[in-house]
This record gives structure tokens, C-alpha cells and sequence, in this order.
């Protein structure tokens, strides 16, 4: 949502562009620590609890926003903005807790369709408040959609999390989970994939910036073929998850994408310009993407059910935190910014990461299954 209102924000403060875009990759950083705690915090402390106190900071955090009245504040709040990150988390965990197996997978697909509208109605809903209204009124819509979560949470929210027995601490959880390679082949399955989404959302307008003319409101347009797909994937995670395995999703997804790019790369190398020649095959990267985070999130929160909020948090962190390692080791090797192939390349490759991750993680699975070699393994 505040996408739009940056360069109006960049104005107000007479600050440096580059300074207020921190807005932005500060957000995406606190959130990764956020939800490395907030997980962790959960499995001690109870579920409800953590949401509660994360809406409540998320609800001063966007009214300090609205109300900053230099950059330095308003950096901060924005920071503290990404508590709401808790509540990503969290609900995954409570959706597993009170959900089977196949069942979680599914009801993590329908869930996914809701995130994936959010950020493409948010800029536009984002721009018009900027222009009737200015860009604090977009804080103070956040604010006030924070106080009715908040509300709602209060009254509705049922604590799914046992009383906690354990005696370990936070730093004996996370080695736990990072022992376990069942844990790293769902978390680098999951980092891959969003890798080959972040390298797509860097580099794509570059891409094709010729071929569109310059035109922002077609290239806005062409962008949102991705989220299409993505709800397209995560509608069939929904409706297939609970009848079929988990490996078979997750593989099934990872396929897909790579043989959608690979088909770019073809046409591309053949000579084709037109723009749906790119767009159309990275539709499969929302669609990958969508079957794919539903499996492979049920897959990481299966591993221990007293570390179910850890496990969640740290793989979320993992996820965007590798997501965004990758895509900036991919931008050092685009040659010629305009180059649809090799962003084709960098997107494949990426992919391809995400489809090894996937049948280590069917692998794993499988020793798993069979109790003499789960220590082997795990």
C-alpha cells in the first residue's frame, strides 16, 4: 500500500529516494527477525498472546508512521511496522493445530489466494488514498485495519498451543531444527522458489522496459500475470492437497515452473519479442509457487510438534531472507539489463535449485517413514 506514496514521502522529509526506499528493504529484514522470535515466543508463551501483542504494535507503529515528522521517525515506526509479520507465522501453526496433515496443506492453499490478492489490490487501493487524501491517510488505514484485526483477534482467536513443558532454551530449539535435514529441504525449497519470484520482480521491468515503451500502466498490468498464477496454484494446493501427498505437490509445482521457464528461454532464444513471450511463461512461477509454500510449509511444521511456532518462524525467516541472497547473487550475473534471456537463465536456474530441494525433501521423507534409518537422516 505505501508503494505509491514513496516519492511523496521522499518529498515531505526533503529526503534522499534512496534513503525512504529503506522503508522497504528495512520492513523486509525486520520481518525476518520478527518472525524468528515471534514463532519461538509462541511455542513458550501460547499463540493468542503473540498475535495480540504483535497487532497492537503493528496498530502505534502505522499511527507513529502517520504521525512522524522527520525521516529518522518514520523509519522506525516503519520498522516496528513488521511486527505484524508475528500473525504470518502464528497463523500457519494454529492452521496445522487444529488441522491434519493433508488437511493443513489444503487449507494453506485457500489461505494463500488471500495473500496473493492483497498485494495486488494494495498499490492501487495505496495510490488512490495518496491522491485524495495524502500518504499519511495510508498509515492511518493501516492503523485503523490493525485496531479491527486487533478487535476480532481479541474475541474470536482460540489458543491452540499446549501448555509448554519444554526445558530447552531458544538457542537448543533452533539447533534442533537446523540439524534436521528434513527441516533444510522444505526451508531451501521454499527460499529457492521465492528467489526465482524476487529475481523476476527485480529484474523483469528492466526486461522488457523496450518493448513496452515505457509504459508503467502496461507493465503493471503484464506483472500481475505472476499473482494470477500464484492464486491459480495455491486454488489447486487447495483442492488437491488433502488427496494427494505432499511430495507429489511439491514436485508437481516445482516442475511446472521449470518447464514454464524453460519454454521462455526457447522462444526467447528463437527470436520471439513479444512481450507475452516473456510474461507468459513466468506465469509459472506463481503457479509453482502456489502449489509449492502449501506443501512445503505443512512439510517444515510437521517436524516436532513442541517446536511447531519455531519451526514456522525460522522457515519463514529462512525463506525470505535466502529468497532475496539469491536473487542478489543472480543480479551480479545479468549481463545487459535488457537481456530477456539471461533473466530467463537466472529465473531457470533458480527454479532448478527449488526442483533438487523438492526430491531431497521426497527422499528424506521417505527414509524418514522407516524408523531404523530416521537417525541416519535426521
Amino acid at each position: 500500500m505505501i508503494l505509491p506514496s514513496l516519492p511523496n514521502v521522499a518529498t515531505a522529509f526533503m529526503a534522499d529516494f534512496a534513503l525512504v526506499s529503506i522503508s522497504v528493504a528495512g520492513y523486509a529484514i525486520a520481518t525476518a527477525l520478527t518472525e524468528i522470535v515471534a514463532g519461538a515466543m509462541s511455542d513458550r508463551f501460547g499463540r493468542k498472546p503473540v498475535v495480540l501483542i504483535a497487532l497492537s504494535i503493528f496498530m502505534v507503529a502505522s499511527i507513529g508512521c502517520a504521525l512522524a515528522t522527520d525521516i529518522g521517525d518514520f523509519l522506525i515506526f516503519r520498522a516496528m511496522q513488521a511486527s505484524i509479520g508475528a500473525c504470518f507465522s502464528v497463523s500457519l501453526v494454529m492452521i496445522k493445530e487444529t488441522s491434519g496433515e493433508g488437511k493443513a496443506a489444503s487449507k494453506f492453499g485457500y489461505l494463500a489466494m488471500g495473500w496473493a490478492i492483497a498485494p495486488m489490490l494494495g498499490p492501487l487501493f495505496g495510490g488512490l488514498l495518496d491522491e485524495a487524501f495524502g500518504w499519511r491517510a495510508t498509515f492511518i488505514v493501516l492503523a485503523i485495519l490493525g485496531a479491527a484485526a486487533l478487535a476480532l483477534s481479541s474475541r474470536a482467536l482460540k489458543e491452540t498451543a499446549r501448555p509448554s513443558t519444554r526445558s530447552i532454551g531458544y538457542l537448543a530449539s533452533y539447533a534442533q531444527l537446523m540439524s534436521s535435514a528434513r527441516f533444510w529441504a522444505y526451508t531451501l525449497c521454499m527460499a529457492s522458489s521465492m528467489g526465482t519470484l524476487y529475481i523476476f520482480l527485480g529484474a523483469a521491468p528492466w526486461a522488457v522496459a523496450q518493448s513496452l515503451g515505457g509504459s508503467s500502466a502496461k507493465l503493471g498490468l503484464y506483472m500481475g500475470i505472476v499473482p494470477l498464477g500464484f492464486i491459480m496454484g495455491s486454488y489447486l494446493a487447495g483442492r488437491h492437497a488433502s488427496r494427494n501427498a505432499l511430495s507429489t505437490i511439491l514436485i508437481f509445482g516445482r516442475m511446472l515452473t521449470c518447464a514454464g521457464l524453460l519454454i521462455g528461454l526457447v522462444l526467447s532464444m528463437s527470436g520471439a519479442t513479444h512481450v507475452l513471450a516473456f510474461f507468459g511463461p513466468c506465469m509459472f512461477i506463481g503457479i509453482g509457487n502456489g502449489l509449492t509454500m502449501p506443501a512445503a510449509n505443512t512439510g517444515a511444521l510437521s517436524l516436532r510438534a513442541e517446536l511447531v511456532g519455531t519451526a514456522a518462524g525460522l522457515a519463514a525467516a529462512i525463506t525470505i531472507a535466502g529468497g532475496a541472497l539469491i536473487a542478489s547473487i543472480a543480479s551480479l550475473f545479468l549481463v545487459e539489463a535488457g537481456s530477456v534471456q539471461s533473466v530467463l537463465g537466472m529465473m531457470l536456474a533458480s527454479a532448478l535449485l527449488a526442483l533438487l530441494a523438492a526430491v531431497f525433501a521426497t527422499f528424506v521423507e521417505r527414509r524418514h517413514s522407516h524408523p531404523g534409518l530416521d537417525r541416519a537422516v535426521n
